[in-house]
């Protein structure tokens, strides 16, 4: 199966393991799953990043680094995604949890998220606590 990470997770998975929900390490950690991470987290956590909204333990650039190191894929934003975000219901406002939502509907990928309003489309998303 192949999973989408959404930023948050990627965050606790590489510098706040302990906030890592377990299901989502588990579905993480099994052999049978290539797991992905989006473009688009990488750039929202680099605007908030430099904006000083958020204190990450890894500067996205090594969260990157880290994410390539550990075989995770990177998916890279099309045209067809961002097609996609017109079709979504207006439940969700961020334009970077729209695209995730929209990566993983038009590619077929199982959402990880720990967001409870992205958990409301209609797809294939799973809410993780």
């Amino acid at each position: 199966m192949k999973v989408l990470l959404d930023s948050h997770l990627l965050v606790w998975l590489v510098g706040a393991s302990y906030r890592l929900p377990l299901d989502a390490r588990e579905i993480i950690e099994n052999p049978d799953h290539e797991i992905f991470f989006s473009s688009a987290s990488i750039w929202e956590l680099s605007i908030k990043y430099s904006s000083g909204k958020i204190g990450l333990e890894l500067p996205p650039r090594m969260l990157y680094r880290v994410l390539i190191e550990s075989d995770f894929q990177e998916l890279a934003v099309t045209a067809t995604h961002a097609l996609e975000v017109e079709l979504l219901q207006p439940i969700h406002k961020d334009p970077f949890d729209r695209i995730l939502v929209a990566q993983s509907m038009s590619e077929g990928m199982l959402l990880l998220t720990s967001d409870e309003t992205i958990a409301q489309y209609n797809g294939p998303i799973r809410l993780v606590r």
